[in-house]
C-alpha cells in the first residue's frame, strides 16, 4: 500500500505545477528531507526508458497533433514518473503543468461506478434491483430494435448491473445513427457533453420516456447507463449526486482538484481543447462546437451546471486521477481511507460479458466489468498488456489503467476532440519502461 508521505510527495509536485523535463520529477526539498524520493530503478523503471516516453508524447506536439500532453506512472504505490509537454494553451504560449486541469469526460464512469458500489455495501442497493425502484419512470420500458416497425415490450426490467456493464438497452444520442438515437436527438436527450437547463432527475426521467434499441442484458450498447447511475446514487443516499461524489470520494481521498465545475480560481489551469483543423494541424475548439450527432461545450459547460453527469461531467488532474487509480489497486483503501472492500473491487473487476460476443467499444481482448474495460485476452489487444488490467479513456483523449499483475497505475491526459491517437502511443511506451 503506498504510504502517506510518498504520495503527498506526489502531490506538492504537482501543486506546485513543476513543468517535468527531467526523468522523475523532483520533490520540493522539505518533503524530500522525511522522505527521500526514489529513483525510478527502485521500482523497476528504466530512467533512459523513460526519456523514450517522454520524447513520444513530445512528438505528438512537435508534429502539431496535440498542444500539450501530461502523463504519470505509478509504481508499487510510489511515483515512477511524471512529465509534462507541450502547451496547456498553445496560442498564449501558456506551458502544460503537471497540475494543469483536464475535461476527463467518460472517465468520470468509473468514479461514479464506485460511488455506485459504495451504496451497495452499505446495503442501500443491490446488483440485481430494478431501475424503477429508484427512478419510477423505468418501469414499462419499451423496446425498439433496429430493424423494427415499432417498439414491443421489453422481456423484464433493466437493473443496475445492467447498468454499470451498459446491458440496459440505454445507447448515446451521438453514437446511434437508428431510430432510437434519432429520438434521443429529436425530444433533447441531453449526452452530458453540453449546457442544459434540465436537472439530473428531469434528464433521466426524459431518457427514461425514450425506448431501448436491445432488450435488458442482452447486448452491450455503450451509453449514458452511468448517467442514470448518477440519479441512482441520489435516491438511494439521500443527497444530491455532485454533493455525495464530493463528501465521499473527493474529499476522503483528497483529490483537491475534480469537480463538475471549476471555479473561477482554478480558472486558468484548464488545458485548452483542439480540434483538426482540416491541414494536419490542430485549432481551438468552439463553444459549443459539433461533430456530426456530437454536441460539445468545452466551456461553458464547465463553469456551471445543472446538469452533473455521472458518465462524462467531471474534470480532474494527473495526480488527482492516480489517487483514485491507486485506491483501486491497493483493494479499495488509500491514505488510511477505505472507500470500498477489496472483495468489491475484484466484483468490480472481472469481465461481466464474457457471454456476449462483441464490446466493440471496449476494443479487441476486452471484457467490461463494473464501469471498467477488462484485459481479457493480452494476445488478442496485439499492445502490451497484462490480463486483468482495468481501466477507461475519455472522448477528449485521455486514459487510465490499473495493472495489478505490475503494481502499476498510469495516467495520460490530453485535450483533443476527435481522433486522438495519443492513448495508443502512450500504452506500449509506458510497458517498454518495465524493467522487471
Amino acid at each position: 500500500m503506498m504510504t502517506k508521505p510518498l504520495f503527498r510527495t506526489l502531490v506538492l509536485v504537482v501543486l506546485a505545477g513543476y513543468v517535468a523535463t527531467a526523468q522523475q520529477a523532483a520533490p520540493p526539498k522539505k518533503a524530500a528531507t522525511s522522505q527521500p524520493s526514489l529513483a525510478p530503478s527502485a521500482i523497476g523503471v528504466s530512467a533512459h526508458r523513460l526519456q523514450r516516453l517522454h520524447e513520444g508524447m513530445k512528438g505528438f506536439v512537435d508534429r502539431n497533433e496535440a498542444a500539450g500532453i501530461v502523463t504519470l506512472i505509478l509504481r508499487e504505490g510510489k511515483l515512477a514518473d511524471i512529465h509534462a509537454t507541450g502547451f496547456q494553451d498553445k496560442e498564449s504560449k501558456t506551458p502544460m503543468r503537471t497540475n494543469t486541469l483536464f475535461r476527463i469526460a467518460s472517465m468520470t464512469k468509473p468514479i461514479t461506478s464506485v460511488a455506485i458500489m459504495m451504496l451497495y455495501e452499505e446495503g442501500k442497493l443491490f446488483l440485481t434491483d430494478p431501475v424503477s425502484k429508484f427512478i419510477p419512470a423505468f418501469k414499462g420500458q419499451q423496446v425498439l430494435e433496429q430493424g423494427a416497425d415499432k417498439p414491443v415490450p421489453a422481456r423484464r426490467q433493466s437493473n443496475i448491473r445492467d447498468l454499470l456493464t451498459h446491458r440496459s438497452g440505454i445507447t448515446y444520442g451521438f453514437i446511434s445513427g437508428g431510430p432510437v438515437g434519432a429520438g434521443y436527438r429529436k425530444n433533447g436527450v441531453t449526452d452530458g457533453l453540453t449546457t442544459t437547463t434540465m436537472t439530473l432527475a428531469e434528464a433521466i426521467d426524459k431518457l427514461a420516456a425514450e425506448p431501448l434499441v436491445a432488450h435488458p442484458g442482452t447486448a452491450y450498447n455503450y451509453s449514458l447507463s452511468t448517467d442514470v447511475l448518477g440519479r441512482v446514487v441520489e435516491v438511494a443516499s439521500g443527497q444530491p449526486f455532485e454533493v455525495f461524489m464530493r463528501e465521499r470520494i473527493f474529499k476522503p481521498l483528497e483529490m483537491t482538484d475534480t469537480d463538475f465545475v471549476v471555479p473561477d480560481a482554478k480558472w486558468p489551469r484548464l488545458a485548452t481543447v483542439y480540434s483538426p483543423d482540416g491541414s494536419g494541424g490542430i485549432r481551438p475548439m468552439k463553444d459549443p462546437e459539433s461533430f456530426a450527432n456530437t454536441h460539445i461545450s468545452p466551456v461553458a459547460y464547465y463553469k456551471s451546471k445543472t446538469y452533473f453527469s455521472g458518465g462524462a461531467g467531471l474534470v480532474s488532474t494527473a495526480a488527482d486521477y492516480a489517487r483514485f487509480g491507486q485506491m483501486l489497486l491497493n483493494g479499495g483503501s488509500l491514505d488510511g481511507v477505505q472507500i470500498l472492500s477489496p472483495k468489491t473491487i475484484e466484483l468490480m473487476t472481472v469481465n461481466h460479458t464474457a457471454d456476449l460476443p462483441n464490446i466493440s467499444a471496449a476494443g479487441a481482448g476486452y471484457g467490461w466489468g463494473l464501469g471498467f474495460r477488462v484485459l481479457t485476452d493480452l494476445a488478442a489487444t496485439q499492445a502490451a498488456g497484462s490480463v486483468g488490467n482495468y481501466g477507461w479513456s475519455g472522448i477528449y483523449g485521455t486514459t487510465f489503467w490499473v495493472d495489478p499483475k505490475e503494481k502499476l497505475v498510469a495516467v495520460m491526459l490530453v485535450q483533443r476532440y476527435p481522433g486522438s491517437t495519443v492513448a495508443a502511443a502512450f500504452q506500449p511506451l509506458v510497458y517498454q519502461a518495465l524493467t522487471r
